[in-house]
């Protein structure tokens, strides 16, 4: 097994001599939670963010020679932390030198990563988030500070979580970071007291880590595996933090049932497979058990269902149905009924009016699709155009299925789906010109 291939699959080959590929894939795998601690350490984003860039970029020039570390996290946070304390010394000559002196002295300390150090509530990526989804910032603030600067999401992919433009987003994130600096925000995890104002944001900042995993914002790959590990993995913590919340739960669920499906969701060579059409002997049965029994604990709370609870009793549907044919979409139309109720939002409409196609044909499931259009709330998002398509396709009407894959593409940035897009209209290019063809 290669030095990549063991890193891929989690494995760490210390003493290794590497590649620039192999420290790219430790990057990946490491890069949030060592933000994360540096963050924490050092009590300032920006700051933190180029003391990781400079210690991956000093991973890139030794360890091909030198291999990789015993301890490749630690390493790199005490890179990083060096890294943040030259660079405080260098504004030594702008600033006033008092301060600049008690910044060093709370950074200056030695730190080592063990695994055991890790648990629920001392897991470094976890007590950040609670931290950036303090109740002195809104909702959306919360959210987007974390995924950017503690989760790593590029701001292209904050800004598709909000269905907003990009520099809308990068000026929120600004904000954001120059409110928590001037309040004084601490970094440090909460009193318990205080987790449950918290945790709404921090459970829609994994379930938004897990969604761009599992569905990435642009790129050659249909996913990318680490952030959706690395999303489950803090839902157990905070299951773990915070146990018998239905919620948390849901959520846990949630993400456990979609995952479940990853073997099967692309092709060798990364072309999209649809749901109908995947192989459910590839889906990880004991994966599925696990989200099924969370789902029914989560639904069995007293109460108003949790949002994530719904939506996973969705995805449960999905993963009971031995064949694509077995569907209960009716049940399905009436889940998402329920979640419309309680979290109203255009995507869940979209996902409705296509649940809606299942059960009652093409026609009212583009009466949604368009009203929905005509509202505006999508204009972004390049899955209503591709939904529109496939409507109208059924409904043979082609010249304008053809004028909706094009909006489709437009807007796409993700390579799978592209050309998973331009196939589609390419069939129905054939098609036009062959009057003997037809669905």
């Amino acid at each position: 097994m290669t030095v990549a291939t063991r890193l891929a699959a989690g494995a760490t080959p210390t003493g290794e001599r590497m590649d620039a590929s192999d420290v790219e894939l430790v990057f990946r795998r490491e890069a949030s939670r060592v933000l994360a601690t540096l963050i924490r350490l050092v009590g300032d984003f920006d700051l933190a963010e180029e003391a990781a860039q400079d210690a991956f970029a000093i991973a890139v020039a030794q360890w091909p020679a030198a291999g990789i570390p015993d301890n490749p996290r630690a390493w790199l946070v005490n890179v990083g932390r060096n890294k943040a304390i030259d660079r405080v010394r260098r504004q030594a000559a702008l600033r006033e030198r008092r301060r600049l002196l008690a910044a060093e002295a709370a950074i200056a300390s030695p730190v080592w990563v063990s695994e055991a150090e890790e648990g629920a509530f001392g897991d470094d990526m976890l007590r950040l988030i609670f931290t950036c989804c303090h109740p002195a910032l809104n909702m959306e603030a919360r959210v987007a500070l974390t995924l950017r600067s503690v989760c790593g999401l590029s701001t292209e992919a904050v800004a598709r979580a909000f269905l907003i433009a990009e520099d809308t987003t990068a000026q929120r994130l600004v904000r954001a970071k120059r409110k928590i600096r001037e309040a004084r925000i601490p970094y440090e995890t909460p009193e318990p007291a205080m987790l449950d104002v918290r945790v709404e944001g921090v459970l829609a900042v994994i379930y938004l880590v897990f969604t761009e995993g599992y569905a990435v914002t642009s790129g050659a790959d249909l996913m990318r595996d680490e952030l959706a590990r690395d999303a489950i993995r803090l839902g157990r913590l905070l299951d773990g933090l915070l146990p018998g919340r239905p919620a948390i739960q849901g959520l846990l669920a949630l993400m456990l049932l979609h995952d479940a499906r990853r073997g099967a969701r692309a092709t060798l060579d990364g072309d999209i497979i649809l749901l109908e059409d995947q192989d459910r002997r590839l889906w990880d049965r004991a994966q599925i058990d696990e989200g099924l029994a969370l789902v029914d604990q989560a639904l069995r709370a007293p109460g108003i269902p949790s949002s994530y609870a719904v939506q996973a009793a969705i995805a449960a549907l999905h993963a009971q149905a031995p064949r694509w044919e077995d569907t209960d979409w009716r049940q399905i139309v009436g889940l998402y009924e329920v979640l419309l109720r309680l979290h109203p939002t255009p995507v869940i409409e979209l996902n409705h009016a296509a649940a809606v196609a299942m059960v009652d044909g093409p026609a009212p499931a583009l009466d949604l699709l368009d009203a929905l259009s005509a509202r505006g709330g999508l204009a972004l998002y390049h899955l209503l155009p591709a939904a529109r398509a496939e409507l109208l396709r059924r409904l043979g009407r082609h010249k304008e299925a053809e004028a909706a894959y094009r909006s489709a593409l437009a807007v796409a940035k993700l390579a799978p789906e592209r050309r998973w897009l331009a196939r589609r209209l390419e069939e129905l290019r054939c098609k036009g010109s062959d009057p003997t063809l037809s669905d």
